[in-house]
């Protein structure tokens, strides 16, 4: 066989050499026709399609090399914005006039484009429609925007963007519409957005921005969409939003820090749909709310409303959906109503016999024992039946490893439902209605596999829109272990558009709010399908202990589909921590003999006693009551009788001994149920005494959260005083920073500790029942458990704060070195003073050394003097613990950024603790600080100058 030629033959030749021809002639008459595109819109498109690893879709436009030829100059094709199937993406639109083709419209979406967005981008100033939704574009949005004076639609919703909103937006005077909504933007929303007065739709929920909503917005009086939940607004709802007469669709959630009335809605009878959610929103619903014909949804739910219910609500043929719950109405409900289809008014004070139609299996589902109070407790048995209870929540009955049956829990729910097992052992409610969704599910299932023990129990999860309670019914009194498992199943893991949503919601325990802001795939490091187990401890009081989980508004709600939002949790479990009574009763036979036997010996027994009680008592004089001390505290603390303490530390052995502090003797000890715990002895030469004795254990029993040292119970008889506490096994942050130990702390675990203090210290002053001042924060009153999680301990000198006073004047008490100069000078007293003092301690995490160190030469003896010189000279990485030779730059700039907010002179100067909490955490930006504060540049700068004669130094280890 010889070699023949393997080359085209000169047919194939002629056919392609013809095909060529024929579409540069195509090209060229394409050309003719329509104008060509200019060479710089050519190049800026090439480079943001380049710099995003994307290509054109040839063939349907830009083609042999020109952008505005086939699609992209077709009248029929779709439009570039649009999502719908059938279009080209990515894809443009150019109008062209014979000669020049501009580009118009633009679409990336939905394509997981990963980076920036190219300044070149900008300089596409013909456009009039872009659309980069669902995808991962990082970095700041640039004030180059301000070039696209002719944008009318503008979609940058479900990225990744960061920085502040450019006011450069203000100028795009001709947007109609406007998405940047689930993104992490921070700040306030510039007040120039108010001058996009031809805007009909705004889309910004849950895109990180803060501070007040612009009164400029009144200005956009075509607007007919709004949206502004789930992000961080404070103060009440602009009065001015009364001229948004166009609006069809208004909702806002989660206002702090202020209030507002309803009375702005009077003229807005063209909502459709009005969502108003935990706003903090008082008075009365408006009488002419019946004007209102074409809403359809109305939540006027978690608010302060009062007064009856107007009757004429009831009458609104167009409305569906209506949910009034959690405020303070009044009255009785009305007979008759409209076809509504899901109602919720529960948790409300309404009087007289509910109508018929109030319990309907549609309607709401036990609405007669979700009002405030929970009434239905008066139908569980008087003797408590249960000392535990486990719930599969969404799935069928399971035994874990550990061998706790977790009952089944796949009872339909709906937007507005109670439901009660046949056992009265547990119950449910669900209140809320999936927005924007047919057919919403209540209850989800995963089929991944976890790498966890019963990984079963995680597979399902009971969801909700709204607020999820789970009640623990017949239930002995005492304290209780309650265990949450979690699994975030419905985000996908980065870098992909669908890993961007987030699901928050609030925990609340027996009414206290123990966890803002719980985010699941946050807690589990940032990755979805990780199992989560959150532990907290409740005292039940009153027979039922109650698991609230409350979606505030907050995250997205369409990542990656429309309502993926809300509470959701995969069992809970809730164990006595206490010697049940439960299943103790003698048998029924005997019952009777014994109680008429017992009774009358008895009664006799009991007056002897208290004939001899009250003889001791006049004898002992005034003042002589053991119990006394622990009346009046809204919850009593376990009592612990000495015997029991003596025997756990061994009769107080010096041994056992972990420390000593202004209080007295901690000794480390083991009850008898093997619970390891800290006794704290008060001294009789304490100088705490007394009154301090009583403020911790009233201040601690008073709070529930994680990041704060449990409480097991106190020891009150005679002249002897006790404290309880769970005992931490790695003592003080102190001793592991500043002391001899082996314990080392990594850059990751300070990091973790800085946000465990500042989330418990947030607790304190904003989440909690009570508002509470602890006066001593520093870094020895901070505890490391065994997984070095951090708890704010000794709370000798807390202070219980009214809401309505902006501070309180008491004797200054505290520590040198971390006492805010108002506090410190003038006695004047506010949370702020516990924000100083923790912006030293973060500042100590950070260089692993003490406030003050005289070892050291001059310039660096006082901390914050030198952390503001390294500030000052860009040289914060010298401030770093020596021990640590890896770290995070960025991570270390911004806690510092952070501590030198904290301790500025002015308290007005200082964020929040909630704020502290979003800087550490990266969700905001750490604001700029400028400059120094006076006490470092006008004060001969001494720390001993902020003490007292009042003020007590105390030791490690108090």
């Amino acid at each position: 066989m010889g070699g023949s030629p393997t080359g085209p033959t000169p047919s194939v030749l002629c056919a392609l050499a013809f095909y060529f021809v024929s579409l540069l002639s195509l090209v060229l008459i394409v050309r003719a026709q329509n104008g060509t595109t200019p060479p710089s819109e050519v190049s800026a498109l090439n480079s943001v399609f380049s710099h995003w690893r994307i290509s054109p879709t040839f063939y349907q436009w830009n083609i042999s090399g020109e952008p505005c030829s086939g699609a992209a100059i077709d009248a029929t094709a779709t439009t570039a914005l649009g999502p719908t199937s059938g279009d080209y993406n990515p894809g443009i639109r150019c109008d062209c006039n014979g000669t020049v083709c501009h580009i118009t419209e633009l679409k990336v979406y939905a394509l997981d484009v990963v980076g920036g967005i190219p300044e070149e981008l900008w300089s596409l100033t013909s456009l009039n429609s872009l659309n980069l939704a669902r995808n991962y574009l990082t970095g700041p949005l640039s004030s180059s925007i301000a070039n696209l004076t002719q944008m009318q639609h503008l979609s940058l919703g479900i990225n990744a963007l960061s920085g502040e909103v450019p006011k450069e937006l203000g100028k795009l005077t001709n947007l109609l519409s406007l998405s940047i909504c689930m993104n992490n933007f921070s700040g306030s929303l510039p007040s120039e957005l108010g001058n996009l007065i031809k805007l009909e739709q705004f889309y910004f929920d849950s895109s990180g921005v803060s501070g007040a909503i612009p009164s400029t917005f009144a200005a956009l009086q075509n607007l007919q969409l709004v949206g502004f939940q789930g992000n961080a607004f404070e103060g009440g709802i602009p009065s001015t939003f009364s001229k948004l007469t166009s609006l069809t669709d208004l909702r806002i959630s989660d206002l702090s820090n202020g209030s507002s009335s309803l009375a702005f809605l009077k003229d807005m009878t063209s909502l459709s749909t009005l969502i108003l959610r935990n706003n903090n929103i008082s008075g009365t619903i408006p009488s002419n709310i019946g004007d209102f014909q074409s809403l359809s949804q109305l939540d006027l739910s978690f608010n302060n409303l009062a007064g009856p219910i107007p009757d004429s609500l009831f009458n609104l043929s167009s409305l569906s959906y209506l949910f009034l719950g959690n405020n303070k109405l009044t009255g009785m409900l009305p007979a008759l109503k409209s076809p509504l289809l899901h109602i919720d008014v529960s948790y409300n004070q309404l009087s007289g016999e509910l109508p018929s139609w109030a319990n309907n299996s549609v309607l709401a589902t036990g609405l007669d024992c979700i009002q405030q109070n929970f009434p239905c407790l008066g139908d569980i048995p008087s003797s408590p039946t249960y000392s535990d209870f486990a719930i599969n929540c969404g799935g069928p009955e399971i035994t874990s490893s550990s061998q706790i049956v977790y009952e089944w829990d796949n009872e339909t729910l709906g937007p507005a439902t109670y439901y009660e097992t046949s056992t009265k052992r547990w119950a449910v409610s669900n209140v809320g209605h999936f927005n924007d969704i047919n057919n919403p599910q209540y209850t989800s299932v995963s089929s991944s596999q976890f790498t966890t023990l019963d990984s079963e129990l995680l597979q399902t999860a009971r969801i909700s829109p709204g607020s999820l309670r789970y009640f623990g019914l017949g239930l002995e009194n005492g304290n209780y272990n309650v265990t949450l498992h979690f699994a975030e199943t419905a985000f996908l893991n980065p870098p992909t558009w669908k890993s961007l949503g987030r699901r928050v919601f609030d925990i609340y325990i027996q009414g206290n709010r123990v966890w803002k802001d719980f985010d699941i795939k946050k807690v589990a490091g940032g990755v979805s399908f990780k199992a989560v187990q959150i532990d907290f401890r409740a005292q039940v009081s009153k027979n039922y202990l109650e698991i609230h989980l409350f979606w505030a508004g907050k995250g997205t709600r369409s990542i990656p589909a429309q309502g993926t939002y809300g509470p959701s949790i995969s069992a809970i479990s809730a164990a006595r921590d206490f010697i049940p009574i439960v299943g103790k009763n003698p048998k029924k036979s005997k019952t009777g003999l014994i109680v008429g036997i017992v009774v009358p010996v008895g009664v006799v027994s009991f007056l002897s006693v208290l004939a001899l009680y009250w003889f001791v008592l006049c004898r002992k004089g005034p003042g002589w009551d053991d119990d006394e001390e622990l009346r009046g505290m809204d919850v009593r603390p376990y009592t612990i009788s000495f015997a029991e303490l003596k025997a756990a530390t061994e009769d107080f052995n010096p041994a056992n001994k972990l420390g000593e502090g202004g209080f007295g003797p901690v000794f480390k000890g083991t009850l008898n149920d093997g619970r390891v715990i800290a006794v704290k002895q008060l001294s009789v030469a304490s100088r705490q005494g007394k009154d301090q004795f009583v403020a911790e254990i009233a201040t601690t029993s008073a709070v529930q959260h994680r990041n704060l040292v449990k409480l097991y119970g106190c020891c009150i008889e005679g002249n002897k005083r006790l404290i309880v506490y769970e005992y931490l096994e790695n003592k003080s942050l102190d001793q592991a920073l500043f002391g001899k130990t082996s314990l080392f702390l990594n850059w990751p675990i300070r990091v973790d500790i800085c946000l465990g203090v500042a989330r418990g210290l947030a607790y304190l002053h904003v989440e909690s029942r009570l508002r509470i001042v602890h006066r001593d924060v520093k870094a020895s009153n901070i505890l490391l458990d065994s997984d070095l999680n951090p708890k704010v301990s000794d709370f000798g000198l807390a202070k219980l704060f009214d809401d309505k006073k902006t501070h309180i004047s008491t004797r200054v008490a505290g520590t040198f070195g971390y006492l805010a100069p108002e506090y410190a000078m003038l006695g004047q007293l506010t949370e702020k003073a516990d924000v100083f003092g923790f912006g030293v301690v973060a500042l100590e995490i950070v260089s692993g050394r003490p406030n003050t160190d005289s070892s050291l030469e001059e310039e660096k003896i006082y901390l914050l003097k030198w952390a503001w010189h390294v500030h000052e000279n860009n040289r914060e990485v010298e401030l770093v613990d020596a021990r640590l030779l890896e770290f995070d730059e960025e991570e270390v700039k911004r806690v510092i950024g952070v501590a030198l907010l904290c301790t500025q002179t002015s308290p007005q100067q200082r964020p929040s603790m909630p704020r502290v909490v979003a800087m550490l955490s990266g969700d905001i930006e750490v604001s700029a600080v400028t400059s120094r504060p006076v006490y470092l540049t006008d004060w001969n700068f001494d720390t001993t100058s902020f003490m007292t004669t009042d003020t007590p130094k105390c030791k490690k280890g108090t």
